[in-house]
């Protein structure tokens, strides 16, 4: 049991609350073995008849995970990276096979690993304030939980451009891409939260529609996709960056010099990743992203991002490489090299 999660049984509904609202609900160790526990408890329970996810406070459903505990076991040389991810990844798992009905409220923030807690569940509510991304490029990392997954299914423009760049969707934008697939006002959400937990849920699909029918709102309407998309449609990642130097206006200009901030190495391996993975089914993405995770224990990258962004907070990686143009093949296939003994053992 841990504090740093709030769960409760009302009626039907198994309710659990992400619970470090001044962390913004970042995932820690405790907290993935917590929900992992209520959800295959809830699953194996007939008098539950769906669950719910959401986040404390009013800033983020939850902004990621504890990079920093990566960093320091990556630099310790100890197991607790290995030991987050291959759990992190099983709860990925058991969600996206969930048996139940899974809703998650994605208001405010939802980033790295408040990512994978929801878009592989079956019901992803926005609210008004929803903001998503996955930024890992920026410390020299990968989008995983999931990322590669789901990724390339939103359309390989799309899931290239948001993998890349880090670039946040708000609420529109969300319901546009498929990120979010039902927008519920954020004062209506503990209403909503109530009338589920006074409803006769059955375990079906039909129970949770019939509540939801008297919450769902139309968006907001306003998330034209940019022409200058096409460029993530490109072969490698200098390319998209050629492209979008070719390219007139600001937001072909912004994608450009936000590629040009990131790590390159993790960059055009994660536009490998993200294309391997639309030929994957979701456990073997999985597997994949265990490997690439311990392979990028051993990059320079890694630690020098998270430093930068998280711990001096100075802004300014000194990165690997000092070009795309100089990331070789090799150095790419090294990071997708078999690192889990056994594979997939993330399962075990």
């Amino acid at each position: 049991m841990t504090d740093q999660i709030v769960s409760n049984v009302t009626g039907n509904l198994g309710h659990i609350t992400l619970n470090r609202p001044k962390a913004l609900n970042a995932l820690t160790q405790p907290m993935v073995d917590e929900i992992t526990r209520l959800l295959l408890v809830w699953e194996a329970d007939e008098r539950i008849g769906a669950v719910l996810i959401d986040g404390a406070g009013d800033r983020a459903f939850c902004a990621g995970g504890d990079v920093i505990l990566l960093h320091d076991s990556g630099k310790a040389g100890d197991d607790r990276a290995e030991h987050f991810w291959r759990t992190e990844y099983a709860l990925n798992d058991l969600i996206e096979r969930y048996s139940k009905p899974y809703i998650t409220l994605i208001d405010g923030f939802i980033m790295g690993g408040g990512v994978g807690l929801s878009v592989h569940g079956q019901y992803r509510i926005a609210g008004d304030d929803t903001l998503f991304a996955m930024p890992e490029t920026g410390i020299g990392y990968f989008p995983d939980v999931g990322g590669t997954y789901f990724l390339p299914r939103l359309g390989l423009d799309i899931g290239q451009w948001l993998g890349l760049t880090g670039a946040r969707l708000k609420t529109a934008e969300a319901l546009e891409i498929g990120v979010a697939n039902g927008y519920i006002p954020s004062d209506r959400h503990a209403a909503f939260t109530a009338a589920l937990g006074a409803a006769p849920l059955n375990g079906s699909d039909e129970a949770v529609a019939a509540v939801m029918a008297n919450f769902l709102k139309p968006g907001p309407m306003d998330a034209d996709m940019p022409a200058a998309l096409s460029a993530f449609n490109e072969k490698d990642v200098p390319s998209i960056l050629r492209a979008l130097d070719g390219m007139t206006g600001e937001w072909a200009a912004k994608q450009a010099k936000s590629i040009r901030a990131k790590s390159p190495l993790a960059l055009c391996v994660t536009f490998e990743a993200i294309k391997r993975g639309l030929g994957l089914d979701f456990r073997a993405a999985m597997a994949q992203e265990l490997d690439l995770s311990l392979n990028f224990l051993k990059t320079q990258d890694f630690y020098e991002g998270i430093r930068a962004q998280l711990i001096d907070k100075d802004r300014n990686p000194k990165w690997s490489h000092d070009s795309l143009e100089s990331v070789s093949d090799a150095q790419i296939e090294r990071l997708f090299a078999n690192a889990a003994n056994p594979p997939q053992s993330f399962l075990t």
